[in-house]
């Protein structure tokens, strides 16, 4: 069975779950990366309206996540995570095809 382009904690799931409870007409996540920070990527989500045509397609743990066909080979085998502790709360992605981060943590490279 091939590796999934990207799984989600039971943590992220419940967050992602609590944030599109009340949104109507949000049919997903969609995850993605973007040019940015001194690393040269970045990860991006929102909510989305639409599943766009070449989209990857994943459902896991009560939650649809819809993957930018451009990020797949960057994202492979991601874990998507959610953390908190006293002082800051987010999305974390654990990749295993990343060389590097930049110090600030914003962005990445493969």
């Amino acid at each position: 069975m091939p590796m999934p382009a990207l799984r989600i904690t039971d943590a992220a799931a419940d967050r992602l779950r609590g944030l599109m409870a009340d949104k109507e007409g949000i049919v997903g996540i969609r995850v993605g990366v973007k040019t940015a920070g001194c690393s040269g990527l970045a990860y991006t989500m929102e909510m989305a309206d639409d599943v766009a045509k070449h989209d990857e397609v994943i459902e896991d743990k009560g939650v649809r996540i819809l993957i930018d066909p451009k990020a797949i080979l960057f994202l492979i085998g991601t874990e998507m995570d959610w953390e908190e502790d006293k002082l800051q709360a987010g999305f974390v992605f654990r990749n295993p095809n990343e060389k590097g981060r930049c110090g600030c943590g914003e962005s990445f490279h493969v």
